[in-house]
């Protein structure tokens, strides 16, 4: 049932499950005063580079040196590149793009079981926007977020249109994210990965995030400006298109194109500081879209809640100075999580 009165759309879309999904179906020609965005936080496409393009790595031979080297130079100076011929099979990417529908495609009553007020689990949580009661303005997305425990957890508790392609996908991008943190790695001096894989990727989340049609979507944003607080950030997203990503130490944005098969990889706040600032985390954000309905698949690959996280010791041997102090990881995610989208500011937490 629509809403009677503007008012209610937050509470249409927050409390009652519909989402912002269920906003755009109502067939709006304007967009509700909760999701138009303060001026300075759309996105002004004068100021994107539309002649500019992040890396693009082809990983068909990771023998051949150069690869590792088009990584970390990539993760240094971009903080963001895409990958092809990665080794995850097309079919595993199609099948969870098409479950991320299926799951949001559900009826309100369905999807809300997943709330953070209704799931039966913290670790299942369905939403919308970011965090609507800590937000000036709201923002065009409905997400579910799934942080991975075991098979066996994710078989009792995730959605069961969307559980096993989720996990598949998850499986299926193990060899090359290793592959990924090891090449990172190997520039900062680290030799004994088997030691420091537990601290790089001891714990996943994969989001399903849905962005549905939006009426005036010039005055709102699908995800505002923010960087994330992974370590790495591994990426699926649609043909339909909307990743923008800030160039270093400019007000200028990038596209991100979709190219069939490709997989997104950023830096994550958590490398950033790890590596004492030699890779960046860099501020991204998603255009509303006014004709498509648009999908994406983040595998967010980070610390475990309880890891002290801080430049790494390989990385200061030679007398470099660290520019972050030590921090427990879950104290910098609640700092996340405790305000809506706010650029870089987070990492503030973790400096010196």
């Amino acid at each position: 049932m629509a809403p009677s009165f503007s008012d209610d759309y937050t509470h249409f879309a927050v409390k009652k499950g519909h989402g912002v999904k269920g906003i755009s179906e109502l067939g709006l020609k304007a967009l509700p005063k909760q999701y138009i965005q303060p001026i300075e936080e759309r996105i002004d496409l004068t100021k994107v580079l539309n002649k500019e393009s992040i890396p693009v790595i082809d990983m068909a031979n990771l023998d051949d040196p150069n690869v590792a080297d088009q990584v970390a130079d990539a993760a240094e100076k971009w903080g963001f590149f895409q990958i092809v011929n990665h080794g995850v099979p097309l079919d595993v990417l199609e099948n969870v793009k098409e479950a991320t529908r299926a799951f949001f495609q559900l009826p309100a009553e369905e999807k809300i079981k997943f709330s953070q007020e209704n799931s039966l689990t913290k670790n299942v949580r369905f939403g919308t926007s970011f965090i609507p009661k800590a937000e000036k303005a709201l923002e065009w997305k409905d997400y579910l977020s799934l942080f991975y425990v075991s098979d066996e957890e994710s078989s009792r508790f995730w959605p069961s249109a969307c559980k096993n392609e989720a996990v598949e996908f998850m499986k299926k991008s193990d060899f090359v994210i290793k592959w990924l943190l090891q090449a990172l790695m190997q520039k900062l001096n680290v030799e004994d990965m088997d030691s420091k894989r537990p601290l790089l990727m001891g714990s996943k989340r994969i989001n399903l995030n849905y962005y549905p049609t939006c009426p005036n979507p010039e005055l709102t944003v699908g995800v505002g400006r923010h960087s994330d607080v992974s370590t790495l950030t591994f990426l699926l997203q649609d043909n339909i298109g909307g990743l923008y990503v800030r160039k270093m130490e400019t007000d200028a944005w990038i596209h991100v194109p979709p190219i069939t098969g490709s997989i997104v990889i950023n830096v994550g706040d958590a490398l950033q500081i790890m590596s004492n600032g030699k890779y960046k985390s860099v501020e991204h954000r998603v255009a509303a879209n006014g004709t498509n309905n648009r999908v994406s698949v983040p595998i967010f690959v980070n610390p475990r809640p309880e890891d002290i996280i801080g430049p790494l010791p390989e990385v200061l041997k030679n007398g470099e100075k660290p520019i972050y102090k030590q921090v427990l990881y879950s104290d910098y995610v609640k700092h996340f999580f405790r305000k809506g989208h706010d650029g870089k500011e987070t990492i503030d937490f973790a400096k010196i």
